[in-house]
């Protein structure tokens, strides 16, 4: 959890522009209290470990929704409206994009038959894992942009290939391992079977990982994958790494609960990746226009006279995309007789305590 502190701790020094900064002493509590947050949903996740209901899952989803509402508000009133909504249009594109890390959780929870008590706990693991990760990109992403400006450039065709494959590229393969996992694979001993939550085992005198622990790895490794593609499209909303560091807590915060949720509902939802497709591919149109105003390079001195993309084009465009995805996807599952639940119930597991 250092990164995490120094993140925030670096995040006012690094706003771009030169509207009124975010109070340091903001800055400390709103650190304290994520971090107190996430520990506290660790500990209740480890001491009991269990699959939990529609219910459960909807209130803590609604909580962490709430909690990011609650700190946009803040910063409406402590620091200025620009603040408040780069963070809540940063959020709901870090959300939106985080539907892709359901999709591979689904399968990596299938590939390597992670028994559904311990699911909580794996995700949990994962999304620290993933925000400290998360936390060194950004700090490098930050550093990048100060020193060279022109590599708005480079993320804006990135998020626009990306975008690309997004929309018309098949490569989903149902593999959950990524290649760092088959490598850990061949360089330490692994048991076949779970221990409980357990990471190790000995077995005849002899030390073993668990499946766990690569599961543990895989969840945080593939989320870095993720962040390749997020993290540019976040600086596409706002340079101030305080606010792009939170808005990223904030999203992954409330996934583990999204993916208990939402179950077997993802996956149906054809049409959503061509609602992630169109707002990487607006990102990348954006970060491209920035650029083209943030250059130093004259023979570039023509792109000033384009418009820069306001924050609220941009919040606008990311619910629109959104909702007519999945307004889309709906439809088509009624056209087609597919029920909205069902498929993946396997929650008489739960009862094994």
């Amino acid at each position: 959890m250092d990164i995490l502190s120094s993140t925030l701790a670096a995040g006012g020094n690094a706003a771009a522009g030169s509207e009124s900064p975010i109070p340091a002493w903001f800055m400390i509590t709103s650190g304290i209290v994520v971090v107190a947050i996430l520990v506290l949903d660790l500990l209740l996740v480890v001491k009991r470990p269990h699959t939990p209901s529609m219910k459960e899952a909807g209130i803590w989803v609604a909580f962490y929704v709430t909690l990011a509402l609650i700190f946009a508000g803040a910063l409406f009133a402590i620091g200025d409206a620009q603040h408040g909504s780069e963070f809540l249009t940063g959020w709901l594109l870090e959300y939106s994009l985080s539907i892709d890390n359901l999709f591979v959780f689904i399968i990596i929870m299938g590939s390597f038959s992670v028994p559904r008590k311990y699911q909580q706990e794996v995700l949990m693991v994962g999304i620290i894992i993933a925000i400290v990760f998360r936390g060194i990109f950004i700090l490098a992403g930050s550093a990048i942009i100060t020193a060279f400006v022109e590599v708005f450039f480079i993320f804006g065709i990135f998020l626009l290939i990306v975008a690309y494959r997004q929309a018309f590229s098949d490569d989903d393969d149902g593999d959950g391992e990524n290649a760092f996992i088959r490598f850990l694979r061949k360089r330490i001993n692994v048991v076949d079977e779970y221990h409980g939550n357990s990471l190790r085992v000995t077995i005849e005198g002899k030390k073993f990982w668990t499946p766990m622990f690569i599961v543990f790895i895989a969840i945080g490794s593939t989320d870095v994958m993720f962040a390749l593609d997020s993290i540019p499209a976040i600086f596409g909303v706002t340079q101030n790494t305080f606010l792009v560091f939170t808005a990223n807590v904030f999203a992954l915060m409330g996934l583990r609960q999204l993916y208990f949720l939402l179950g077997g509902l993802v996956d149906k939802l054809i049409y959503l990746h061509y609602g992630i497709a169109a707002i990487l591919a607006f990102i990348g149109v954006k970060l491209f226009i920035h650029a083209l105003h943030e250059s130093d390079f004259e023979f570039l001195s023509w792109g000033s006279a384009i418009p820069e993309v306001p924050t609220w084009l941009s919040l606008g465009f990311i619910v629109v995309a959104m909702a007519v995805a999945t307004l889309a996807s709906l439809a088509k599952m009624k056209k087609d007789g597919i029920p909205i639940r069902g498929g993946s119930s396997q929650e008489s597991e739960d009862s094994q305590d």
